[in-house]
């Protein structure tokens, strides 16, 4: 109860003497400070709202304008051709003023009104010189005069450091395909893995579709894209993402590893202490705007949006949809250890934690011996299994009591921190170990991460750390991006004393971090049991590997004057063709950030190219020479498509939206079922990486991560995620499933490994 009676700032009492009125000056105090901060953060909020309103220019350049028209006025020169005496006319309170004081206003209004005029005029001018894509298809150091004058003209406009929301608005809206060419495009990309018979439904279906219900689909479609800021990045999340009913765990949410080549320190809590604080500076630079926005070859701007949404953020299910929630500011984490949840502070009164305390509050934790309650241990195990038995617990046991209470800690936690009792490390003598360390982190033991929150920072016994994303609320570059940066902060910035804890002192004496408590009636848990019983079926039915490829890079690449993407996904082309005796419909992942709000569009590496180069490698009657020949000009196309994708001229992002608005007028399309069905037995992403000027990676290797992965997208498939880190070697992350007998994720790493090794030799290069 001393806590209660400190926090009363104000307290008073009627006596037999009058009114004894007590104030307590420590919490007067923490009451002005909580204000002071408030007032602080929406004065900042907006001062970046004004500078990123007004980019390229700046709000000083309103004085500038100001100042010069009253400079023209006090010379007796009108500058406004008789439009500052209108204004005059019709100024508020116009007769009130006295003439000189009516000019001046006068002129104020009329200078804020042509500066105005010209901020629009310069954003909508950026808007346009951001639409140029004609530089991605030159070769590179070969730009034409075109180029030329656009780069000059983009570095005449940028000239002020943009903040991290300073090109939201000036940047264009994703183009909307016309039907025959997303129609064109489709054929084509589906002939090579079609038979003769199946091929020719398709286009009599895709004819039919295009002559009739297609064209009345698209007109909605234009509406829109004419109406909205991006016609498919909210339905791409509302329909692909949170109305699926399916498990978040293994089929939506992905997960990132540490930098295996290096660990700076194996103590848990410290470790935990550095990357949580290197996370929050992460968060505090997006809230400030101070983070440098990603630009592509260093000039054009990728969109931010899905930053917004990093921290303080979860998904909260529904019994028909979920619903993502972002709250607007959090001072603490979760942390859940050996069944418990704890609520961490790590600011106290406007004070921030440094590393050293954070270590010491994260260790106490580890240090408690409190057993969980029956059925605590599991409660995560709600958020991994199916989302309608979630939705419904949800709705009838956490509506009150401790169950909401602990509930809204979690949901409104900055992130989750999971402080494991496992260890895991790479190994190279034991690829096993690897293997393990991705399957924690994808799906841990089926009930300890908590699926819905942002993102799962994990933290194992021996200092190793990873994380678990929920893939709605961003994808894997702005993850990837967070990680780089913290991994940054963590070995050169924060760094550790020689005995491995965190640098710093103890400065304050704080009080132990909150543990969590849940009411848990027998319904609730036979829920939780359901839930974790589906949870760990679906892990044990995960194969996964993760193949680490030093036996070349992208350094050899470079040297043979190809793509790296291409390089790769030509090889995965030929090793799933040798591991599975036919070609499929392929997927990779490429971002459409270029344009605002944007996310993904699919690139489609199976291509009638790329098969007649896979069938060439195996076959005697070709030669070397001609295996190149047919390898290069697969590449040609890859390199073409991915590009065609990155600029809004894809198919599948297309077709989805079509379907959308169909069943929004309840219209059935044939062509649009079939094409929307038909399985990615093979999908690819590549993991980004130096998306930080904190550290060289190029001069230091060992600083980067190996990447992540996510599950199998089909019950007879492989899911395949790959980063290129540095010169000389890759990551490559398989997953397939165990029930699956015609899917090995050891045997697919092989035949990469194998079909990369083929294709360098085509090149004869060492």
């Amino acid at each position: 109860m001393a806590e209660a009676h400190q926090a009363v700032a104000f307290q008073f009492t009627v006596t037999g003497e009058g009114i004894d009125v007590s104030l307590n000056h420590e919490a007067l105090k923490a009451v002005y400070d909580s204000s002071k901060r408030s007032w602080k953060k929406r004065l900042s909020r907006f001062r970046n709202h004004l500078v990123t309103t007004t980019y390229p220019a700046s709000p000083a350049s309103w004085l500038a304008v100001v100042s010069v028209v009253l400079a023209f006025s006090l010379a007796r020169i009108d500058p406004s051709m008789g439009m500052i005496a209108t204004v005059r006319e019709y100024l508020p309170l116009g007769s009130y003023l006295d003439t000189g004081t009516s000019s001046y206003m006068s002129t104020i209004v009329f200078a804020t009104i042509v500066w105005l005029v010209g901020i629009y005029s310069m954003r909508y001018m950026l808007k346009f010189v951001l639409s140029y894509r004609r530089f991605m298809y030159e070769p590179r150091g070969k730009s034409s005069l075109l180029t030329k004058i656009w780069v000059i003209c983009l570095k005449v406009f940028c000239t002020r450091k943009p903040q991290l929301y300073s090109y939201q608005a000036t940047l264009p809206n994703l183009p909307l395909p016309s039907i025959d060419d997303t129609l064109r495009r489709y054929l084509r990309s589906v002939r090579p893995f079609m038979d003769d018979e199946k091929y020719n439904k398709m286009e009599r279906l895709a004819t039919d579709f295009k002559q009739n219900l297609g064209m009345r689909l698209q007109r909605y479609l234009y509406l829109k894209w004419w109406s909205s800021s991006n016609y498919v990045s909210d339905w791409w999340e509302e329909y692909v993402y949170l109305r699926g009913r399916s498990a978040l765990m293994v089929n939506s949410n992905y997960y990132g590893l540490d930098t295996i080549m290096w660990q700076s320190s194996r103590f848990q809590a410290a470790r935990a202490a550095n990357v949580t604080l290197s996370c929050l500076k992460f968060r505090k630079e997006i809230f400030q705007e101070t983070l440098d926005p990603i630009m592509v070859q260093n000039l054009v701007p990728l969109c931010s949006w899905q930053y917004e949404r990093l921290f303080n953020t979860t998904r909260i299910p529904g019994l028909e949809t979920d619903k993502v929630v972002t709250f607007h500011t959090s001072r603490h984490v979760a942390v859940y250890h050996m069944g418990r949840f704890y609520k961490l502070l790590f600011q106290i009164n406007g004070y921030n934690l440094n590393a050293c305390e954070l270590e010491q509050q994260y260790q106490y934790i580890l240090d408690d011996d409190t057993e969980p309650g029956e059925g605590d241990k599991y409660i995560p195990a709600l958020t991994a299994g199916e989302r309608i038995p979630w939705a419904a617990a949800r709705q009838k046991f956490f509506k009150s009591g401790d169950n909401k209470v602990s509930l809204d800690i979690i949901e409104k936690a900055a992130f989750v921190v999971v402080l494991d009792e496992d260890e895991h490390d790479y190994d190279p003598d034991d690829y096993t170990q690897l293997d393990r360390f991705g399957r924690s982190l994808l799906h841990g033991k089926g009930y300890d991460r908590w699926f819905d929150k942002s993102f799962n920072l994990v933290v194992f016994k021996n200092g190793r750390v990873g994380c678990n994303a929920e893939h709605s609320i961003a994808d894997a570059p702005i993850m990837a991006h967070l990680f780089e940066y913290a991994y940054a902060e963590d070995y050169i910035t924060l760094g550790y004393r020689e005995d491995g804890h965190c640098r710093g002192t103890i400065t304050k004496e704080l009080s132990p971090p909150q543990l969590l408590k849940w009411n848990i009636v027998p319904e609730l848990l036979g829920v939780i049991n359901t839930s974790r019983e589906f949870a760990i079926n679906l892990a044990n039915d995960v194969d996964l590997h993760v193949k680490v490829h030093n036996a070349f890079g992208k350094g050899l690449m470079k040297k043979c004057k190809v793509s790296p993407d291409a390089f790769i996904q030509m090889a995965m082309q030929l090793a799933y063709y040798r591991d599975q005796g036919r070609f499929n419909q392929t997927y990779e992942a490429s971002m459409t950030r270029l344009f605002r709000e944007g996310r993904t569009e699919t690139v489609r590496p199976c291509t009638i190219e790329s098969c007649d180069f896979v069938r060439s490698m195996d076959n005697p009657e070709y030669s070397a020479e001609k295996r190149l020949e047919l390898f290069k000009k697969a590449v040609d196309v890859h390199v073409k498509s991915y590009r065609d994708a990155m600029n809004g001229k894809g198919i599948d992002r297309h077709l989805f939206c079509l379907y959308v608005v169909s069943k929004y007028l309840e219209e059935e399309s044939p062509f649009l079922h079939e094409a929307l069905t038909e399985p990615w037995r093979l999908s690819t992403s590549q993991t980004p990486h130096q998306q930080t000027k904190k550290m060289d990676l190029v001069k230091h290797p060992e600083y980067i991560s190996a990447g992540g992965g996510f599950g199998p997208v089909s019950d007879d498939g492989y899911g395949v995620s790959y980063i290129i880190a540095g010169e000389n070697m890759l990551f490559i992350h398989i997953s397939c499933k165990v029930s699956c007998p015609t899917s090995n994720s050891r045997k697919f790493g092989q035949a990469i490994e194998k079909a990369l090794a083929d294709v360098k030799n085509l090149f004869k290069i060492d």
